[in-house]
């Protein structure tokens, strides 16, 4: 048996995320993994990791999986596992002879009684386990896997293959629970949960050291899974109230909350396509700016659709200036409660203007982890914006009804990788024909033609609670 084979067990939630995020923390990790055995329909992942201390790292911070166990045999029935067992792992065995210990039987897609459980582990007496059984805190834990037939309805009662192993390590699940929307005091109906949060911060490599940036900041869940990581973080909002919040609970507040106050910079009112994050000069796409270097190491984002209401950004319909205002002897747009101006706004062209702001503003390997939605039907086409300047890493499907949403992780070329001749033109394309919201948001328009007939026959709920539902 290869000494470097270990097995990951991974949560059944969210499948296309999985191996992204483990390829993400190997990166992280400094720890190089090669997959020998995976599929997005078992739990059960095989894995070739250089060490035991290494395995173990690699795991520390994984959403989705659930620990990682040290290989010692696999085979599709309990007469070969054993065998190996027994021929092929047996100089592990003294190391573990004295120590306290535990069994566990792990069944994915079947079922066993207690009763039989309990004989499958007294098949391992063999093994030279002379410490005391501890079914708490032991000092060793093995585990027996069996993996069964998968699809939906489908049971089957010998399983397809048998896995047994030592465990080396478990993720990091709970944070889920610690930053759940249920226990959060500041939230809105569009919060990120905890879970794709965390997701979004490890596959775009948040990490102590590093500054991230979400430029839809909202009420924070983004920042605050960054945060969580280590990472500085920093965001920005077209309305200052969600970042603000109410009776002085808001995106710095709920950072605080969980201890994460020295991570959070701040936040200031403004969008894409007029941030002073773009510098002075006001120099938006150019290989002069690529050449600078960039100021961040990740940029999150979780863009509004345009669904419920039609996508603005700053900015007056005519795109004249206006005389300032006084209010009570002060300028207006000085005040806190001022609400600046904004105009409509197409959703290609702000997918365009994230993809522009992230080329210009990334470090060179920095990640951009972006949501978008699209299709379920094969008819519909919604494209993976594309930048000469970066490289998609990973594509993750969050699948709904008709409709789904993908997180989409881009890493920033270095200067040598960057093509100049397939540049063409990457400005901004926000100067798109049409007036009305779905004029400029194909999505929205496919949208609400895909769920008119929905909405129209059903009597008990209209279509916001179909949107809703939905998104």
């Amino acid at each position: 048996m290869d000494p470097n084979l270990y097995l990951i067990r991974l949560a059944q939630f969210h499948p296309s995320f999985r191996r992204p995020e483990l390829e993400a923390l190997a990166l992280i990790a400094g720890v190089k993994i090669e997959f020998v055995e995976y599929s997005e329909y078992s739990p059960f992942c095989i894995v070739r990791i250089p060490s035991i201390s290494a395995a173990a790292k690699l795991l520390t911070r994984s959403i989705l999986s659930k620990a990682i166990y040290h290989l010692w045999a696999s085979a599709p029935t309990y007469s070969t596992l054993h065998e190996m067992i027994r021929t092929q792992s047996d100089y592990l065995w003294p190391r573990y002879e004295k120590s306290s210990f535990k069994f566990t039987v792990d069944i994915f897609n079947g079922s066993l009684s207690e009763a039989d459980q309990r004989d499958i582990v007294n098949e391992f007496a063999y093994l030279p386990l002379h410490g005391r059984v501890a079914m708490k805190n032991p000092d060793e834990e093995f585990v027996v896997c069996q993996d069964h037939e998968h699809g939906a309805g489908v049971t089957t009662p010998t399983p397809n293959m048998i896995y047994f192993g030592r465990l080396v390590g478990r993720g990091g699940r709970r944070a889920i629970d610690t930053y759940s929307l249920k226990k959060r005091a500041y939230i809105s109906t569009t919060s990120m949960d905890a879970e794709l949060a965390l997701l979004t911060a490890n596959l775009s490599l948040a990490e102590p050291g590093k500054l991230f940036y979400d430029p839809f900041v909202g009420t924070g869940s983004i920042v605050i899974a960054c945060a969580h990581y280590g990472a500085m973080a920093m965001g920005s909002d077209l309305d200052g109230r969600a970042v603000r919040g109410k009776g002085g609970k808001g995106v710095g507040w709920s950072l605080g909350e969980y201890g994460l106050a020295e991570s959070w910079l701040d936040a200031f009112i403004g969008d894409i396509t007029f941030s002073p994050l773009r510098g002075a000069d006001g120099e938006r796409d150019c290989k002069q700016a690529w050449r600078r270097g960039g100021l961040l190491d990740g940029i999150v984002c979780d863009p509004p659709y345009g669904v419920r209401e039609g996508l603005k950004v700053l900015g007056s319909r005519d795109g004249s200036g206006k005389e300032v205002v006084w209010i009570d002897g002060k300028m207006a747009h000085l005040q806190d409660k001022y609400i600046p101006p904004k105009r409509p706004y197409s959703f290609e062209a702000l997918l365009s203007d994230i993809l522009v702001f992230a080329a210009n503003m990334l470090v060179e390997n920095g990640r951009l982890g972006l949501w978008m939605p699209t299709a379920n039907d094969e008819e519909i086409e919604f494209a993976i914006p594309e930048h000469p300047a970066l490289e998609v890493v990973s594509t993750c499907v969050q699948p709904f009804n008709k409709w789904s949403r993908r997180l989409l992780t881009y890493r920033r070329k270095p200067e040598g990788e960057i093509v100049y001749s397939a540049m063409g033109d990457q400005k901004s394309i926000g100067a798109m024909s049409g007036a009305t919201a779905n004029d400029l948001n194909n999505f929205r328009k496919r949208y609400f033609q895909s769920f008119k007939s929905a909405a129209e026959g059903n009597s008990t709920e209209g279509l916001d609670s179909i949107i809703s539902k939905q998104l």
